[in-house]
């Protein structure tokens, strides 16, 4: 039996997703998308076939209060996999990996050496890392035959130029390392291709893409490629998130520590789970959630939100020096059409104008026909990064 299928893996804190691809396709479609999610409060299990669009969804028992959700979930995503696709015919899984640092900028096999520097990264992405390390050792030792390919969130802002990628800290500390990475590279990377497909004219110009989802950044793309983006070292930096606060003077961790008494562990669990939406609302990480409150601290929050972006937008714009488009992107951006009209609503000095009718309607293009800068709604697709990525390694 040939091994004409390359699986992905994309494990996030709250979810488990996986699609199925055929090596050779004149697709570009996977064969089928499954995923868990709701982690670790609930387990949602939806199965999608890309090519008949046919699609079901099940609610499952969600793992108990005090096991390891994600194991619960690979173990149940396992069970489903095998039964719609033979072992045999898997060629590769191709595994998404927030972290690769300085030393990993392109898709990689992960031996045990790799996964080694991998493990060292993980204090900079404790909400991600682990669990993407996590699959591919379990998927090593349950199917020791077939490759296991890395795929780094950073490395498609590897290129970015030294004035971009430094702090203002002592100069060996940048040689060691503690510098911006950026994150949501895959996201990035299918929106650069998606809009190079859509819109030619524009995609070798200046674009800004939002990835607006329960994590939060923006990046700057000339001529598709990375020039400037918000997230740092860390994905806290930035925007406000779900539950992480983005930017933030690195004062106030150290007023915390000295003066407040906190432990360092303690700062760090109030930074990437307290903070964001839910801190600043006091009530839910939840967009549709605030959106749909009328306290007025729901309220506040989706309005600091929509601050943050519209500012960062005009940031990013200064560094591409004007902008030709905006994409909106993420869980956020394809699926909140108040977002979007709120963000595009402040921008009208850019040249931003949307169409009310096509945001509503979740059109491709949302912007008004007079707009001088056009905005997208390009929905992301890391997985099928993911399997190019993975085809790219094998190949090799």
């Amino acid at each position: 039996m040939d091994r004409n299928l390359i699986v992905t893996m994309n494990a996030g804190s709250s979810s488990l997703r996986c699609a199925v691809f055929e090596r050779g396709s004149d697709s570009p479609d996977p064969l089928l998308r499954l995923s868990l999610r709701g982690l670790p409060e609930a387990m949602i299990w939806e199965r999608k076939d890309e090519r008949s669009g046919e699609s079901l969804e099940e609610e499952l028992t969600p793992p108990k209060v005090d096991s390891d959700a994600q194991a619960v979930a690979l173990a149940e995503m396992k069970d489903r996999l095998l039964a719609e696709v033979a072992s045999e015919r898997i060629a590769a899984f191709s595994h998404r990996v927030v972290h690769g640092g300085r030393d990993h900028t392109a898709p990689v096999i992960a031996t045990e050496e790799v996964m080694t520097d991998l493990d060292a990264l993980s204090p900079l992405a404790p909400s991600h890392q682990p669990h993407n390390l996590a699959v591919i050792r379990d998927l090593s030792s349950g199917f020791p035959g077939i490759p296991q390919v890395a795929c780094f969130d950073t490395s498609f802002h590897r290129d970015l130029a030294q004035v971009d990628r430094v702090f203002a800290l002592p100069r060996d500390l940048s040689e060691e390392g503690i510098v911006r990475y950026g994150f949501h590279g895959l996201s990035y990377d299918h929106v650069a291709t998606a809009l190079d497909d859509l819109a030619p004219e524009l995609s070798g110009g200046r674009v800004v893409v939002a990835h607006l989802g329960h994590g939060v950044s923006m990046c700057a793309l000339r001529n598709g490629i990375s020039v400037a983006t918000t997230m740092g070292m860390t994905a806290l930096d930035g925007l406000p998130m779900g539950r992480r606060p983005g930017s933030l003077d690195p004062g106030v961790v150290l007023y915390l520590i000295e003066e407040r008494g906190m432990a360092p562990a303690q700062v760090r669990e109030m930074l990437y789970d307290r903070c964001g939406l839910l801190g600043l609302s006091g009530i839910s990480s939840d967009m549709n959630v605030l959106i749909q409150s009328d306290a007025p601290e729901a309220r506040e929050a989706v309005e600091f939100f929509v601050y943050r972006c519209q500012r960062e937008i005009g940031s990013l714009t200064a560094a591409l020096g004007g902008i030709d488009a905006l994409v909106l992107t993420g869980g956020l951006g394809e699926h909140v059409p108040d977002i979007r009209a709120r963000i595009c609503g402040g921008l009208g000095w850019l040249g931003v104008e949307i169409d009310h009718g096509a945001n509503d309607a979740g059109e491709t293009r949302i912007s008004a026909p007079e707009a001088r800068v056009p905005v997208f709604m390009i929905p992301t697709d890391e997985e099928s990064v993911l399997a190019r990525d993975a085809e790219t390694v094998l190949e090799d």
